[in-house]
């Protein structure tokens, strides 16, 4: 049941994110909180993810990725609203 409103995400996460297990930590969030998406490394080191679920749980997976896992260095996060697209709850690493 969403309780929130549903709301899709596109960000950028740069720093020390590839290289460092940080798709499979992004992946493993969102599956933990139920959201759509996915994941994907940048050319320029960066990585890029799109993330679709309840407006309180993407807040909440906002703050998770941008900690980042034990091994990675987020050093900035730019994300926007973008329209949702509804579809297969899961969330993929692509490349």
């Amino acid at each position: 049941m969403v309780k929130g409103k549903l709301e899709r995400v596109r960000a950028v996460v740069c720093g020390r994110v590839q290289g460092v297990g940080f798709r499979w930590f992004v992946r493993d969030a969102a599956a933990r909180l139920g959201l759509a998406g996915w994941v994907r490394n940048l050319p320029d080191g960066s990585v890029e993810l799109e993330a679709e679920g309840p407006d309180d749980v993407i807040e909440r997976f906002k703050e998770i990725v941008g900690n980042g896992n034990a091994q990675a260095r987020v050093d900035r996060m730019e994300s926007s609203r973008i329209d949702p697209r509804g579809g297969p709850r899961r969330f993929d690493i692509v490349a």
